[in-house]
C-alpha cells in the first residue's frame, strides 16, 4: 500500500497551531500531534472536497469531510503540492481545488457560507474564515450591522496569547447576496442564515443534563458539571470552566479497588488553562455506589434530528455511569476502560508513587495512566524501554521495587515503592505487550531462553533461574554499587500527555502468576544474615558505631576507559550551541538548551539523519571499544560485596 508521511505539518484551529505528522494512504488521511495526542483520522469513504491555497511560506491543505468537518494543514512544500495532488486524482478520485489568499488588506468583499465554514472573500480571493461551530450568539446592531460572539472556551488559547472572541460585519441594504424586504434587511436574513447553520444558542442556556457536587481532584475543587448540546461546563465557587466537545480527546473509566469512589478522566486537547498552569486531564472522583434518575432536556426537534440514535431521553443508574454514557453520546468520545491486568492486592492498578506524589499506576492495554496527581499518561508506542530496579532508599523499603519508563523522547518517569509481590503479574503483562525490557538478561534481549526462565519464575519454580534477576545481580560486580543509584535521571513533568491511542473494552480476564517470595527477596532485599564486608566497608561501619556519619566514598572511575556514545541531539548541539549564543547576546544557559530543543523538535527526518548518522557510528566505536575494556577495578571486587549486593 502507497503511503506517503511529513513532518512538521501544523492542524490550524481556534486555538494556535499544533505541530505533528501527516501521512496519507490508500484509506485515507491521517494526522497525529506531535508528543501524542489528539489525532484527526478521515476514511477515504467520508471525504468530501480537498483544497491547496498559498499562505505565508507554505501551503495549505483543507480537508472536508461529508459530517461537516473542516481541518486545515499547513507546512507543506511546493513539491509537496505537486506530488499530493497526484496521489489524490489517482487514489481518491478527487482533484484539489487551488484556492487563493488575498493580501489587499480590503474589509469589503462577499461571505461564502460552506457546510460549518464561512470564508469572507475579497476579489474572489479568501481573506478568512471561521468555523460556525464557535459560534455562541448573534446581535443584530441596528439595521444593518450584525456582530457574532464565540464561545468562552477555557481550551482555547492554551497554544496561543490572543484568540478571536467576537468580529462584526457591515451589509448594507444594496446587497444582493442576501436579499431582504422593507421588514427583514439584508442584514436579518444574513443572521437568520448563521443561525440555522451553526445551532447558535442551542443548549447555551439551559444544560442538558447537571451533575451536582462532583469532587474533581484537578484542577482540584468541588464543581457542578454541566453537559450541554456543544459544550461541557464546570461550575465551581473560585472558577468556572467552559469546554467544547471538540477538545475531548478520550475518557477514562478506572475503578478504585476497595475504595468507595470511581475515577473518570476526560483528556483534553488543547487542555484548559488556570493561571500559568496547563490542565490536559480532569480528573473527576464519583461516588461508586450513588444511584441517580434523570431526563434530558433536549428539545423535540433538535433530539429527533441529532441524539435519537445516540441517546435515551431518560437514564437510571449508577451516577458515573450516567455520566459517561450521556458525554459520550453528545461528544462522540470514544471510552476506555481498564484491560486484561490485574494487581495482587489493588483490583487494575498498582500502588506506587510518582514524584514524591502517592497514587496508583493502571496498566491499561495501550498505555498505563497513573492518577491522581500528576495526572501522567503514557502511550506504549512512545515508550523506549522499561526498567525494573531495585529500590533505591534501605530499610523496610527493600519490601518495595521502582519501575523506570524511558520514552523515545528520553524523558524518563520513575514510578516507586510498588509492593514486591507486584512484580510477577507486572513484568508478565510488560513482557506480554512486547515492551522492551533493558535490563532483561544479560544480553538485555528477549529471546526464547530467557522468556522460559521468565515463565518458570512466574510459575513459582524454586530453582529457575530468571535473567531478569541476575541481569540485575551482576550489575552489581561490573562496577561500583553507587554506579546504579546515579543512572536514575530527574522525572521532567509534561503535566501528563493527552492522548487518542488507547485501547477500549478490553476484556476481565484475570492475570496469572503467583505470588513467590524468593526470587523477589533475592532481588530488592538483602538478607539480614550479610557476609564479611571488606576492609573499606568494615571502616565505615566502625564510624556509625561511634556516633558518627561518614558518606559512602565513592569508587573513582578509570580514566582510560572509553567514551560513552553520544546521542544524535548532542552532536546537532554542539554544532548550533555557538551560533545560538551568537544571534542571542546574553541568553543564559538555560534558555540555550530551550532554544535548541525547540528547533531539535521542529526538524524535519531529513534534516535529523546526518545527525542520526554520526550518533550510529559513535554507537558503533564505543561498542567496538568496550568489548575489549577491562576495568582494572573489578579485579579488586571481593566475593562478600557480591553476595552482600545480591
Amino acid at each position: 500500500m502507497t503511503e506517503h508521511s511529513f513532518n512538521s505539518i501544523s492542524l490550524s484551529a481556534r486555538g494556535g497551531t499544533n505541530p505533528g505528522q501527516f501521512k496519507v494512504h490508500s484509506g485515507g488521511v491521517l494526522w497525529k500531534k506531535q508528543g501524542g495526542g489528539k489525532a484527526i483520522e478521515v476514511d477515504k469513504s467520508d471525504l468530501l472536497s480537498l483544497s491547496w491555497m498559498k499562505v505565508p511560506r507554505t501551503n495549505q491543505l483543507g480537508v472536508r469531510t461529508k459530517d461537516g468537518l473542516y481541518y486545515k494543514f499547513t507546512g507543506f512544500r511546493d513539491q509537496d503540492v505537486a506530488s499530493l495532488t497526484t496521489f489524490f486524482q489517482s487514489n481518491f478520485g478527487k482533484t484539489p481545488e487551488e484556492k487563493q489568499l488575498s493580501v489587499s488588506g480590503k474589509n469589503w468583499g462577499e461571505v461564502d457560507l460552506n457546510g460549518n465554514t464561512l470564508a469572507f472573500l475579497v476579489g474572489g480571493k479568501q481573506s478568512f474564515e471561521i468555523s460556525l461551530a464557535d459560534v455562541a450568539q448573534t446581535q443584530l446592531q441596528g439595521k444593518n450591522d450584525i456582530m457574532l460572539e464565540f464561545h468562552l472556551d477555557d481550551t482555547t488559547g492554551a497554544n496561543e496569547k490572543d484568540s478571536l472572541m467576537e468580529i462584526s460585519f457591515h451589509i448594507p441594504n444594496s446587497n444582493t447576496q442576501f436579499i431582504g424586504d422593507e421588514n427583514r434587511p439584508p442584514a436579518q436574513v444574513f443572521r437568520d442564515k448563521i443561525v440555522s447553520m451553526a445551532d447558535v444558542g442551542a443548549g447555551s442556556d439551559e444544560a442538558v443534563v447537571t451533575f451536582d457536587g462532583i469532587a474533581i481532584l484537578t484542577p482540584r475543587g468541588r464543581y457542578n458539571v454541566e453537559l450541554h448540546l456543544s459544550f461541557l461546563r464546570l461550575q465551581g465557587q473560585a472558577n468556572d470552566f467552559k469546554i467544547q466537545y471538540s477538545s475531548v480527546v478520550r475518557v477514562f473509566w478506572l475503578p478504585k479497588s476497595n475504595q468507595p469512589h470511581t475515577f473518570v478522566v476526560v483528556t483534553l486537547d488543547p487542555p484548559i488553562r488556570k493561571g500559568q498552569t496547563l490542565y490536559p486531564h480532569i480528573v473527576m472522583q464519583f461516588e461508586t455506589d450513588t444511584v441517580i434518575d434523570t431526563t434530558l432536556s433536549i428539545s423535540e426537534d433538535i433530539y429527533n434530528a441529532k441524539y435519537k440514535e445516540k441517546l435515551a431521553l431518560e437514564h437510571k443508574g449508577l451516577v458515573h455511569e450516567i455520566f459517561i454514557i450521556i458525554l459520550r453520546g453528545l461528544s462522540g468520545a470514544k471510552v476506555t476502560q481498564t484491560g486484561s491486568f490485574r494487581s495482587m492486592m489493588h483490583g487494575y492498578a498498582v500502588k506506587s508513587s510518582l514524584k514524591a506524589e502517592d497514587g496508583v499506576l493502571y496498566p491499561l492495554e495501550k498505555s498505563f495512566f497513573f492518577l491522581p496527581k500528576p495526572p501522567t499518561l503514557i502511550l506504549h508506542e512512545e515508550i523506549d524501554y522499561v526498567e525494573f530496579e531495585r529500590h533505591t532508599a534501605g530499610g523496610s523499603n527493600m519490601q518495595y521495587f521502582d519501575l523506570l519508563i524511558r520514552l523515545k523522547t528520553e524523558q524518563e518517569h520513575l514510578f516507586r515503592n510498588i509492593q514486591r509481590n507486584e512484580y510477577p503479574n507486572l513484568f508478565k503483562f510488560v513482557t506480554e505487550k512486547g515492551l522492551k525490557i533493558m535490563n532483561l538478561g544479560s544480553a538485555g534481549t528477549q529471546n526464547e531462553e530467557d522468556r522460559g526462565g521468565v515463565a518458570s519464575a512466574l510459575k513459582g519454580v524454586a530453582d529457575a533461574v530468571d535473567p531478569h534477576l541476575e541481569r540485575i545481580k551482576n550489575a552489581a560486580t561490573e562496577d561500583d554499587s553507587d554506579e546504579e543509584d546515579e543512572d536514575f535521571v530527574a522525572d521532567k513533568d509534561d503535566g501528563g500527555s493527552p492522548t487518542d491511542d488507547s485501547g477500549e473494552g478490553e476484556s476481565d480476564a484475570s492475570a496469572s502468576g503467583e505470588e513467590k517470595e524468593v526470587p523477589i527477596k533475592k532481588k530488592f532485599k538483602k538478607e539480614p544474615s550479610a557476609p564479611k564486608a571488606s576492609s573499606s566497608r568494615k571502616k565505615a561501619k566502625d564510624g556509625e558505631d561511634d556516633g558518627s556519619k561518614k558518606k559512602k566514598q565513592k569508587k573513582k572511575k578509570d580514566p582510560n576507559a572509553p567514551k560513552r556514545a553520544i546521542s544524535a541531539f548532542m552532536f546537532f548541539s554542539q554544532m548550533e550551541r555557538e551560533n545560538v549564543k551568537k544571534n542571542n547576546p546574553g541568553i543564559s544557559f538555560t534558555e540555550v538548551g530551550k532554544v535548541l530543543g525547540d528547533r531539535w523538535n521542529k526538524m524535519t527526518a531529513e534534516e535529523k539523519a546526518p545527525y542520526e548518522a554520526k550518533a550510529q557510528a559513535d554507537k558503533k566505536r564505543y561498542t567496538d571499544e568496550i568489548s575489549g575494556y577491562k576495568n582494572p577495578q573489578t579485579t579488586n571486587v571481593d566475593s562478600a560485596d557480591i553476595s552482600d549486593d545480591a
